[in-house]
């Protein structure tokens, strides 16, 4: 590959909003994507449709080589490392006193812990490639939690706290570092089934292709953060503004009709019946 390309890491890129991110970067002239997931046959297929600059890399990334490995194959392209967008992550619902810590260590190993390990791993090319971008795309589970989501607040909460000090320390080298916070999106993962169902809490739910938009907004375009939809911005307000209220709120029945099923649950769900 030529080194006048810019290559841009997309994780979770088999499916969601890291597939669509991937197909919007790839849409750049002379940008490279390397797209990261577990599922290889997605990545293979994607990789392909995207044209011949795109790669890809089958990794789970909570693996303790994966961080090198990906890093290993950036470094075999050649190009700079204009983008990292940490995408990847999952939601495993229930309450604390049913799932307790271990569904927390769950969370913060896929959602949080891996963000950083790759971060870490891939920022030096990205100080090298300056100016770059690192996106993290977050929720708007970090600003406002549910009950039954408290493992994925947490994991969420926690990526917002370090992608606002990484901000902070990596501007001086030319890293910009934003922040997307999608609201409920229609993926695979997080299906959003019976908010869909209802006529009243369908407008609720966007789509993947907002959140890719975003992302290029937080990345490329330099904005700090984004909300998908930008009026879940309001919960974020009134959780500082009006705590009292938006904890009535989420302990009552409104909280309990915002847990919607994941994908991840399901998943294990099947597993279990399999064995």
């Amino acid at each position: 590959m030529g080194t006048d390309l810019s290559l841009a890491v997309v994780t979770g890129a088999s499916s969601g909003i890291g597939e669509a991110a991937a197909r919007r970067i790839a849409r750049d002239p002379g940008t490279a994507v390397v797209v990261v997931a577990r599922r290889e046959d997605r990545l293979r297929a994607l990789a392909e449709e995207l044209g011949p600059n795109a790669s890809y890399v089958a990794a789970d990334l909570t693996d303790d080589d994966a961080p090198g490995r990906i890093r290993a194959h950036v470094e075999g392209r050649g190009g700079q490392l204009k983008l990292l967008v940490n995408n990847a992550g999952a939601s495993w619902r229930g309450t604390f006193a049913d799932k307790g810590w271990a569904n927390v260590k769950r969370h913060m190993e896929l959602n949080f812990d891996a963000v950083v390990r790759l971060t870490e791993a891939l920022l030096p090319r990205l100080r090298s490639s300056a100016p770059s971008a690192i996106v993290n795309v977050a929720s708007t589970a970090a600003r406002v939690a549910r009950p039954g989501t408290g493992a994925y607040s947490a994991s969420k909460f926690a990526l917002v706290g370090w992608t606002d000090a990484l901000y902070a320390e990596e501007k001086a080298n030319g890293v910009h570092v934003g922040m997307v916070l999608p609201g409920f999106i229609q993926t695979e993962g997080f299906p959003a089934e019976e908010l869909r169902a209802k006529a009243t809490t369908r407008w609720l739910v966007s789509d993947t292709d907002a959140v890719a938009e975003a992302i290029m907004q937080a990345g490329p375009g330099g904005k700090p953060e984004r909300y998908v939809p930008r009026y879940y911005g309001a919960a974020a307000v009134a959780r500082v503004t009006m705590p009292r209220l938006i904890r009535r709120a989420t302990a009552g029945g409104m909280g309990s009709a915002m847990t919607t099923s994941t994908g991840a649950d399901a998943a294990d769900a099947a597993k279990e019946a399999e064995e």
